[in-house]
């Protein structure tokens, strides 16, 4: 796998950019692919929306006992977005503040682009965020498969008894019916194919939106 990425002096105004969304179920893979594709595609950089969660404290519970996660209330979005803002206002300067430097190879320099990928569960939930994605995935499994992954993690705090079916399955149905009523442009990954197969999949189809922005003017 291969991709050409330049990095050079000009104004961030004029630095081509890529937004690139992988979102799914609990447990399904995305933050595999995510991470996959962010060590194959120079000049990338991950944003994981799980990292913006809220203190277990401030999150509300439900009937049932339950702790709200499983919606955008119980993240910091604005921080996130923050966050996304600050890398397209300039990429370059986001990669180093990171520890990433830019690569560089050989002319013609016009044709630089960056490449941000944003992983998480509700990230096409969230309109201003959704809006700017070049490209859609998500990642699906089936209820049994997910409720086994989920069964065999280590969560902090921890799964309660019934969680799962009492509050995670019927949000993810709920965001999902949501996520489809105002997203189009989505491509859904069978979370069960082998992670090089997907990988590859994905990337190839990232690379040529990356090739059909390099040839604009």
């Amino acid at each position: 796998m291969s991709c050409c990425f330049q990095q050079f002096n000009k104004s961030n105004t004029d630095m081509k950019t890529l937004v690139v969304g992988v979102g799914g179920v609990t447990n399904g893979g995305k933050s595999t692919l995510s991470n996959s594709l962010h060590q194959q595609i120079p000049n990338s950089c991950l944003i994981a929306q799980d990292s913006y969660f809220k203190a277990d404290s401030v999150i509300p519970v439900d009937s049932n006992g339950f702790k709200q996660y499983d919606m955008l209330d119980a993240l910091h979005m604005d921080t996130m977005m923050s966050e996304v803002d600050s890398w397209r206002r300039d990429p370059e300067s986001f990669l180093r503040r990171r520890g990433l430097n830019p690569e560089r190879t050989t002319p013609p320099l016009d044709e630089e682009v960056y490449v941000l990928i944003v992983e998480g569960f509700l990230i096409f939930n969230h309109r201003p965020l959704n809006e700017l994605f070049y490209k859609r995935y998500f990642m699906e499994i089936a209820y049994e498969v997910c409720k086994r992954r989920r069964s065999s993690r280590v969560y902090s705090p921890p799964d309660p008894p019934g969680y799962f079916d009492g509050h995670v399955w019927p949000m993810y149905l709920k965001n999902r019916q949501e996520m489809e009523s105002m997203v189009s442009g989505i491509l859904f990954l069978d979370g069960l194919k082998p992670k090089e197969e997907l990988l590859a999949d994905v990337y190839e189809d990232v690379c040529q939106e990356i090739e059909r922005l390099k040839e604009k003017d």
